[in-house]
């Protein structure tokens, strides 16, 4: 059939090619004249095909149809006009002209809404139905015999753009709002505009257009910088999530993302930051990927004679289907650098869309992420410190604004106000975790530069250590010193040892019986799981964490990490790292809050498929019983300890009590491997004992930011309880308590160091872990090797344990029989990122460091061929 299309736009575009594809003849477009020299995409398109076009800026004149017009359609022959998106009238001269007539695409469910521009009023109106009508045209051009109609349900934050992906895209709509309405009102305004051409308003000197409107603003409180709206009932709002709008009633709306004068798209939470106008100055490298892209764009728009920084890609005549060539081009150009659809629509003319790639390629991934930072000067520094959740590449709110103080636990004072994560978050948190492993860059990148990225974060760790250190110390409690060796140094230098494991990850090959006559080749894969929960306890905030998460990273999987509730500072300056270190968006998640509600969640989550957990026994198995329930994940725990350490009189009896009392000691005995209780032989006790407490009188007490400071409060104030009573219990059952066993009097959360000695085996002090600096001593009779090994073993803890010796056979024979996953022999606490660490028994299973701890983040798949 011969046709004639009468109309305009991407939808026009389209249909024409739908006609062309069904084997009708387009005998020729008429469509609008070029507006700034764009050519519309449906006259584009034809012209390309050879296609007569014709351009009028009207076809009649005092209601008379134009002559030449007439006869320039005539001469076409058309059999059907068809007109899918048409703003111009046209005659019925012209309507009625062809064989079969005109049909037309009416945007909305005929008679509801009539007009180019229905739509957006079936938005605007707040319609619960939309859809689309095919009907034969008439004079009425809206009233004629219906040929088709089907509908849709309207969601509630549905737009044009989002109706156009089922049905229509039509345009032309002048979007100026009114706000002498309600909130809701407004919204529907917006959303009806939305996205094409969008609901404006004059403010900040410039016409800003309005996309991506919610009615949704639970928790949001319009603090931030105001933003005076000509108009309007109140200023507008600027904050992290958004801009905030008011309606007449005083209700809140959200916008999310807003378009400049100049047509740069930014998102509202960025408006005043985006209105600065200041680029960055080019490499000569940068400058050649900025030519290689220009070419892409010239392929990309043909009909545009040169490509300048102002050169508008969609005004230039790109469709959608463009966006995902370029992204595409873009990434084999840059190496498959992380590109996303959404950062075409954001940057839309070709100078911001280079500033935007220099910035991705230089790891400028800061600038793209708004932190909202507690500053505190401290250590003679300046800390900034993130407090809001981290999710999906974002630092934002708990779910209704929830908070939390944190505590120094030095003073008691209030560090700052924490988000506060609540279930909704967990399962926003997964989702991104999923995305960023099934979709994102990070399971397309090669394992080497997975491994890159973890160098970077390591080195940035290690950039950042005095920071990390000083948090640690401010949060935790931890002596400065040893956070800077420890906490923070062994951090870093996991993160290092597991991003050279990166791609060294292999299976192999095994040979099988065969399937004769034919052959078979079977080989393994050890592959990543997925979406992994890691549950870090308070003791040590950053290793943990770093102990878990390289690893699992290491490995190839995301993860949502929850610390403790208690110590969320270093985690959350971390995730600021990992933004730095440009590992993508979605890896690592950090959802500070309590653990009966993030830890349940995670635990219970049908889409993560592994927990790695280090905490008490009791909770432990808690989360092991909601694993198996829920979807039988992969489990790893370092649950509680009862350390023994076992000093032989033959030993060095200095370093005996040197390593003994870093054994009980270190880190305030807030240690998962301290010995918790120390066995030592009848002929050389009362001289330990009194040397021990010779060095605990010359231990000093005090600030953990003080360089001489060796022993700084304990974590928390429930905790500190948990000492007094714990050694309370001890007097009671008739323990001798040497020396300590009370509160520092001073502000804080401080402990005496504390020595009992005369602990029998039935006693509570004896049989628990206190988790504190507690010294339990026990006496064992000379030579008496075989029973002092079945007192130490007599427990359902065996997470660590040492023995002090000069004697090589007995120091062998002792390992051997002693029931722990580490055993340090004339030292203690040497551990090490790559010998593996964990326990048995009761203080759980699976390793973390070393080699062994990749396969608690990994699953090995067969592969069989026949050939």
């Amino acid at each position: 059939m011969k046709i004639a299309v009468i109309g305009q736009s991407l939808f026009g575009q389209e249909v024409y090619n739908h006609l062309k594809e069904e084997g009708h003849k387009v005998v020729g477009v008429f469509t609008v004249p070029d507006q700034d020299g764009k050519v519309d995409p449906l006259g584009l398109k034809a012209e390309q095909d050879g296609v007569p076009v014709f351009k009028f800026t009207r076809w009649r004149a005092k209601g008379q149809a134009l002559p030449d017009v007439v006869a320039k359609y005539q001469a076409l022959g058309a059999e059907l006009n068809v007109l899918p998106f048409c703003s111009q009238f046209i005659p019925m001269e012209i309507i009625s002209a062809p064989r079969y007539g005109s049909i037309i695409y009416h945007p909305s469910l005929l008679p509801r809404h009539r007009g180019a521009s229905s739509i957006n009023w079936t938005l605007i109106h707040g319609d619960k139905k939309a859809g689309f009508t095919i009907f034969w045209a008439d004079d009425g051009l809206d009233t004629g015999d219906l040929l088709l109609q089907k509908e849709c349900d309207v969601l509630p934050d549905d737009t044009v753009n989002t109706l156009y992906s089922r049905f229509l895209f039509p345009e032309g709509v002048k979007g100026m709002i009114n706000w002498e309405q309600p909130a809701e009102a407004i919204h529907n305004w917006i959303r009806g505009n939305d996205k094409v051409p969008g609901a404006w308003t004059e403010a900040c000197g410039q016409k800003l257009t309005f996309f991506n409107s919610t009615l949704n603003t639970a928790g949001l409180v319009p603090e931030g910088e105001a933003v005076p709206i000509p108009g309007a009932h109140r200023p507008g709002v600027v904050t992290k999530a958004g801009l905030l709008l008011f309606g007449n009633d005083d209700q809140m709306l959200l916008v999310k993302n807003i378009q400049l004068e100049d047509g740069k798209m930014i998102p509202a939470s960025q408006l005043f930051r985006g209105m600065d106008n200041s680029a960055l100055e080019l490499t000569e490298e940068e400058l050649v990927t900025a030519e290689a892209v220009r070419g892409a764009w010239k392929r990309i728009l043909p009909s545009v004679p040169e490509v300048d920084d102002s050169t508008d890609f969609f005004k230039s005549g790109a469709a959608s289907v463009d966006v995902v060539r370029l992204v595409e081009e873009v990434k084999e150009l840059c190496d498959g650098m992380e590109l996303e659809n959404e950062d075409v629509y954001m940057a839309t003319t070709f100078g911001d869309f280079i500033q935007l790639l220099v910035r991705k390629l230089r790891g400028d991934k800061e600038s793209e992420c708004v932190i909202d930072y507690v500053e505190k000067a401290v250590n003679k520094l300046t800390l900034h410190m993130p407090h809001q959740l981290f999710i999906g590449g974002e630092f934002v709110d708990a779910e209704g604004a929830r908070t939390y103080e944190t505590i120094n636990p030095t003073d008691g004072s209030v560090i700052c106000q924490v988000a506060l994560a609540q279930v909704s978050d967990v399962d926003k948190a997964v989702a991104a975790a999923k995305d960023a492993f099934e979709h994102g860059l990070w399971g397309r990148i090669s394992a080497r530069d997975r491994g890159r990225l973890l160098y970077r974060l390591a080195d940035l760790m290690e950039q950042h250590q005095e920071e990390l250190a000083t948090i640690e110390a401010l949060d935790a409690g931890a002596v400065y010193t040893l956070a800077l060796k420890t906490h923070v140094g062994m951090s870093i230098q996991t993160f290092r040892y597991f991003a050279g494991w990166c791609d060294k990850i292999q299976g192999s090959t095994i040979p099988i019986n065969q399937a004769r006559p034919n052959r078979n080749l079977t080989l393994t894969r050890r592959e990543p799981i997925g979406v992994c929960g890691i549950v870090i306890p308070w003791n040590y905030p950053l290793m943990m964490l770093s102990w878990k998460t390289a690893a699992c990273l290491a490995a190839g999987n995301t993860v949502v990490i929850k610390p403790a509730q208690v110590t969320p500072l270093t985690a959350l300056k971390f995730a600021e790292l990992t933004l730095k270190a440009g590992i993508p968006k979605g890896v690592v998640n950090i959802l500070p809050g309590s653990g009966s509600l993030v830890g349940q969640r995670l635990s219970d989550h049908p889409d993560v498929r592994k927990i790695g957990f280090t905490g008490s026994t009791e909770v432990g198995k808690h989360i092991m019983k909601s694993c198996a329930l829920s979807n039988v994940k992969k489990v790893s725990l370092e649950l509680g300890g009862k350390s023994p350490l076992i000093i032989f009189s033959d030993c060095d009896l200095s370093r005996a009590v040197q390593m003994g009392m870093s054994a009980v000691f270190f880190n305030k005995g807030e240690n998962c491997i301290a010995a918790g209780r120390l066995f030592v032989e009848n002929s050389i006790h009362d001289q330990f004992v009194q040397k021990v407490v010779e060095e605990v009188g010359k231990m000093k007490i005090g600030n953990p930011l003080d360089r001489d400071t060796n022993h700084g409060p304990q974590n928390h104030q429930a905790h500190l309880r948990k000492l007094v009573e714990y050694c309370q219990r001890g007097v009671k059952e008739g323990a001798t308590l040497v020396c300590g066993g009370n509160q520092v009097p001073r502000p804080g959360f401080f402990f005496e160091p504390t020595v009992f000695t005369d602990v029998e085996d039935h006693m509570f002090i004896a049989r628990e872990e206190s988790f504190g600096p507690i010294m339990i001593i026990s006496r064992f009779a000379d030579g008496d090797m075989d029973t002092v090994l079945s007192r130490a073993n007599a427990t359902e803890f065996g997470l660590a344990s040492g023995v002090f010796t000069r004697d090589i056979n007995k120091a062998l024979y002792v390992s051997d029989k002693l029931e722990a996953g580490t055993v340090f022999i004339n030292t203690y606490n040497k551990t090490d990122v790559a010998a593996p660490f964990g326990g048995f028994k009761q203080s759980g299973f699976g390793k973390d460091l070393g080699e062994a701890a990749l396969n608690e983040y990994l699953r090995v798949k067969t592969v069989t061929f026949e050939y």
